[in-house]
């Protein structure tokens, strides 16, 4: 149980981290390339694993169809969007808005897959939308400036509530590993031309040590804390392991400082309490109703 706990831990830290290292990635790499490179490292840790495990199935034309959605929206322009808003977005506010995913799932859910939506789900979304606000505004609640790369970060969070409906739907008739290597390659075919069409300019590191970076960091983020956690998760209690994943925000603050030296401020502090809070209390009551 212990050692499950460790490893879960080792997940949370290294996906709040994604924000810092994407950070620092979109100074040498412009967004739609770094897209592009991103999915071609994960595309070939997938195939690997793949080949490994069992080899890669067929599906049906109507799955196949929904797996292309799945890549264009769920992978191609999540990641994308993701890289596109962290060159001018504060990396603590966007893992503050992406922490919020689970409640757009939730409306989503329950507007496409009929799940129940409760007044609790409806209060928790609340509590959240004032913490994103108290963030956003820095504690002036007088003042709202949202900067564009913040408007990105939230297509982002779209975008991932979306992949989530999807593979929720797919994981009914298809296995994960299937699933998530067909929309990783749908992403990574559609992400060639907008590489050379969406930067400008374009820009690709002739660093070899920022090359290493991308690499490891879309194989360890992408590739193997997912797997770790999908192998520890039937360890541990759903909601221990809920509480532990919403601690990616403050994760990511901590390592902001140390790696980027950005300060943290009070107003970000009590907005993550209010939106891990309105988070944590969305999904207290999903794991009631299941």
């Amino acid at each position: 149980m212990l050692k499950a706990y460790i490893w879960l831990t080792f997940c949370v830290i290294v996906w709040g981290s994604n924000f810092v290292f994407g950070k620092i990635l979109v100074q040498d790499f412009s967004p739609a390339a770094l897209t592009m490179l991103r999915l071609l490292f994960i595309v070939l840790l997938l195939i690997g694993l793949s080949s490994y495990k069992n080899p890669i199935k067929r599906v049906n034309k109507a799955d196949a169809v929904t797996i292309a959605f799945l890549g264009i929206i769920g992978v191609f322009i999540n990641q994308w969007s993701f890289f596109e808003g962290l060159q001018t977005a504060d990396t603590t506010i966007s893992a503050l808005i992406l922490a919020t995913t689970p409640i757009l799932t939730g409306f989503l859910a329950a507007t496409f897959l009929k799940e129940k939506l409760t007044i609790r789900i409806l209060v928790g979304s609340i509590i959240a939308i004032i913490g994103i606000y108290f963030v956003v505004t820095k504690g002036n609640l007088s003042s709202l400036h949202v900067e564009k790369g913040l408007l990105w970060i939230v297509v982002t969070m779209i975008t991932f509530a979306i992949m989530i409906i999807l593979t929720r739907v797919l994981s009914k008739r298809i296995d994960p590993l299937t699933i998530t290597l067909y929309s990783n390659i749908i992403g990574f075919i559609v992400s060639i031309p907008f590489a050379f069409t969406l930067d400008n300019p374009l820009r690709i590191s002739s660093n070899l040590s920022d090359w290493a970076f991308l690499a490891g960091t879309a194989i360890i983020v992408h590739g193997i804390a997912t797997l770790i956690w999908n192998n520890n998760i039937r360890h541990i209690d759903a909601s221990k392991a809920s509480i532990l994943s919403n601690l990616e925000p403050f994760v990511a603050m901590v390592v902001g400082l140390l790696l980027l030296y950005k300060p943290i401020t009070g107003p970000e502090i009590i907005g993550s309490l209010f939106i891990v809070g309105g988070v944590l209390d969305c999904q207290h009551k999903t794991r009631q109703i299941c």
